[in-house]
């Protein structure tokens, strides 16, 4: 304990990185892409998840992005003129730069300059802790940087004949490194697939076994920050750490929640949702989001609390169509509702109002989930006689055994379903067989 207390302080230590926070708002762009006060705000807290400080902002209306540098060149020399005042090491944008705009940027600042994507991709790249995440986040970049290489070798001739220092037509350094480190990162690419391809089957294999012990899924997803691992953590004492800062959670984590006496769900908690999310990340994270697809209920929180929150419930909701989830029946629950300052909360079927913290609604919810991944299972109890032996081996593999005595025959108690019902209804205590329709 006492050497993480150092290692943290030797960690505040380090010098912070100084940002200077710019973004472009123009109707030429799509409303998405643009950037507001809301989205500077949200950049702000994301350098400050990535360990830096946000030293300044400026933000610029124009008809139309600039071409070679995204922002006017007044405010090309504003920023500049902002860098050297507030002694900032990068400049980060809120809008996605081109390759060549990046470039153009570093050279005309004298700084650092990234995009949200990047800063996204770094925070990801501090936080990945399992293997899965990791090689997510190491696709993601190697993608993100493919396109961007050609600005990184700008200090080498990239052809010698042009250049006047060569032949014509030979090949000078520069171009030869470049195509090097094109042919590296495409492998390394194709390793990456190759490794999250594994992952997908493990996961699949897993998925299968869930399927045949008949365990449902519930995939708890949401914007960032909204509350989900606190959620976890309040349903099934998972022990995540949840803070108050955005992508706290990036590696997926599973928890057996017994929701009622027949009824046990595996909930899994999910990376958060964010607006501009970079699609390399969308792409690379499928391996952990196809779970979506396959769960059995959506849990989808959303922060109340938020000014933001029905912008934040759509981007989510968007991204899970997109994941191909959208027929998930799904439970929208609005957490922080204690913290709430609005007049009525959101109601309505489908809609629960909840404090992850606090514990309010929590109740409700557990019934909610019981009844819509209800599938008939019921607790048995039977009576087996020595000779039906293979009874007992069936039940261990189709239904979930509670216990067994062992008397003038073999007493079991498990939980059954409606199929395994039928197969053994022969040997359970008071068995009754069920009304048809047309007897009700």
């Amino acid at each position: 304990m006492r050497q993480q207390t150092i290692a943290q302080a030797e960690e505040d230590k380090k010098p912070r990185d100084r940002a200077v926070l710019a973004g472009l708002n123009s109707p030429k762009l799509d409303r998405r892409d643009n950037a507001d006060e809301d989205t500077m705000a949200e950049l702000e807290a994301l350098v400050e998840t990535a360990g830096g400080e946000a030293v300044g902002i400026v933000l610029q209306n124009l008809p139309a992005p600039n071409p070679r540098t995204l922002i006017g060149e007044g405010k090309v020399a504003e920023l500049k003129e902002l860098v050297k005042n507030e002694e900032a090491t990068m400049v980060i944008f809120d809008n996605d730069l081109s390759p060549s705009q990046m470039r153009v940027l570093t050279s005309e600042l004298g700084v650092q300059v990234l995009d949200r994507s990047g800063l996204i991709l770094d925070i990801f790249a501090q936080r990945a802790q399992s293997r899965e995440g990791r090689l997510q986040v190491e696709l993601a970049q190697y993608q993100y940087l493919l396109p961007r290489l050609v600005g990184m070798w700008t200090h080498l001739e990239r052809q010698a004949g042009t250049s006047g220092k060569g032949p014509i037509g030979s090949k000078g350094p520069g171009e030869t490194q470049l195509e090097t480190d094109r042919r590296h990162i495409h492998r390394k690419i194709d390793k990456l697939k190759e490794e999250l391809a594994d992952v997908r089957r493990v996961r699949s294999t897993q998925r299968r076994q869930r399927q045949k012990n008949e365990v449902p899924v519930a995939a708890i997803v949401g914007y960032t920050n909204a509350g989900k691992s606190t959620l976890l953590n309040a349903l099934t004492a998972a022990g995540i750490p949840a803070n108050n800062r955005l992508f706290d959670t990036l590696d997926t984590t599973s928890r057996l929640l017994t929701v009622s006496d027949t009824l046990q769900v595996v909930v899994s908690d999910t990376v958060g949702f964010i607006r501009k999310l970079p699609h390399q990340l969308v792409d690379a994270f499928k391996a952990t989001l196809e779970e979506l697809e396959y769960a059995d209920l959506l849990l989808h929180v959303v922060d109340i609390s938020s000014p933001d929150w029905r912008m934040q419930e759509a981007i989510v909701m968007d991204l899970i169509r997109e994941l191909g989830a959208e027929k998930t029946p799904c439970l929208r629950l609005y957490n922080k509702a204690d913290l709430f300052t609005g007049d009525i909360l959101p109601a309505g079927e489908g809609c629960l109002a909840i404090s992850a913290r606090t514990g309010m609604g929590l109740d409700a919810l557990l019934r909610e989930m019981d009844r819509i991944l209800d599938r008939g299972t019921r607790r048995c109890t039977l009576h087996l006689p020595y000779h039906r032996g293979d009874i007992l081996d069936l039940l261990y593999q189709e239904a979930k055994v509670l216990s067994v005595e062992y008397g003038e025959t073999i007493d079991v108690s498990a939980l059954c379903d409606p199929k395994t019902v039928g197969r053994v209804k022969d040997y359970i205590e008071g068995y009754e067989p069920p009304w048809e329709d047309w007897e009700l």
